[in-house]
């Protein structure tokens, strides 16, 4: 039998990729959906055929779900993850886990003692493009690591193609850093490969909307490596672009095209600029979901890299209302 799955919110616009996913895989099945909007909801379960539960504790307690993939608006995740750990029902979410590291760590406490598997949607540290620059990393070409440069932008609110309420402050705990910026943010804190001591950020409202949509985050480590993390909802033609610069060389990606670019003074094959090949993407997040579940494994690095991944959020977010660096450690001190 299938892993059966309930469907929790279809609030964010990726919802339906997630159950492209699932319908996709030999081994999931979706046989439920609830949703904070019950309209919205009760369509999406005629479109799929199965039950429409008018309350997520009823959906919870079906016999017919093992797990749930959780779409639901950001500032519900602690209270959605928490009922379905403590339901028994493996997790599958949206990044972030949560806007504030406070609400993690429950979040977390509560996943272990119910012992079902959780795994965040971090899709780019699967990407043939990350795993190459790893293993440049790894091979020691760009000597020590400088700076990382990675930027992630679209023009959803120019072009009005985002939802109505990915602009509600409440409901998303921020804009366009929290969203697209959680890619660059990741990508950056795994490249510059040592902890980080300080964040800043500073956030633009072109559109005027109620969150921003231009956003610049600097996160800072003690050997002074820097890092700059970009994201907006108001560029049409921004590549999405990574640059890693060492003392010894650098990689680039993205500048536009979707080539890797390597030159190094620890190459020979790389001592002027040179494409370098990319690996296949390795197995998705949802993927690695499934598998931790049929083989009772732990996501370890997966809800590493997501735990950090909030715990650089909520200090970016700090650092634009108060315009002071934030200690990514000293958040809940």
């Amino acid at each position: 039998m299938g892993i059966r799955i309930g469907k929790v919110s279809l609030w964010h616009v990726h919802a339906w990729d997630y159950i492209g996913q699932a319908q996709a895989h030999p081994d999931t099945d979706i046989t439920a959906v609830w949703d904070e909007i019950p309209k919205r909801g009760r369509e999406a379960a005629e479109k799929l055929g199965v039950p429409y539960y008018e309350t997520l504790d009823e959906l919870l307690a079906s016999d017919e779900v093992d797990a749930v993939i959780v779409d639901a608006p950001t500032n519900r995740h602690k209270e959605v993850m928490i009922a379905a750990a403590r339901a028994g029902k493996h997790i599958f979410t949206e990044k972030v886990i949560a806007p504030t590291e406070t609400e993690v760590k429950e979040i977390i406490a509560e996943v272990e003692q119910a012992g079902i598997k959780l795994t965040v949607s971090l899709p780019r540290l699967n990407d043939g493009y990350t795993l190459a620059i790893q293993d440049i990393l790894e091979r020691g070409l760009l000597g020590q690591v400088t700076y990382v440069r990675a930027r992630l932008s679209h023009d959803g609110a120019l072009a009005n193609w985002l939802p109505e309420h990915f602009y509600n402050a409440e409901q998303c705990g921020g804009g366009a850093l929290i969203d697209l910026g959680c890619h660059p943010m990741y990508l950056s804190a795994l490249f510059l490969g040592e902890p980080i001591t300080g964040v800043t950020a500073n956030f633009g409202y072109i559109t005027g909307k109620e969150v921003e949509d231009n956003a610049l985050a600097t996160l800072f480590t003690a050997s002074g490596a820097i890092a700059s993390v970009e994201a907006g909802f108001i560029n049409p033609y921004s590549p999405f672009t990574v640059e890693v610069h060492g003392t010894e060389g650098t990689v680039l990606y993205g500048t536009p095209d979707s080539k890797l670019l390597l030159r190094s003074k620890r190459d020979d094959a790389a001592a002027e600029w040179t494409e370098q090949p990319l690996p296949a993407n390795r197995e998705s997040a949802f993927e690695q979901w499934v598998r931790h579940i049929r083989e009772d494994t732990l996501a370890t690095e997966n809800i590493a890299a997501a735990v950090r991944l909030t715990r650089l959020m909520e200090a970016a977010n700090r650092s634009a209302q108060t315009g002071a660096v934030v200690s990514p450690q000293e958040l809940n001190g």
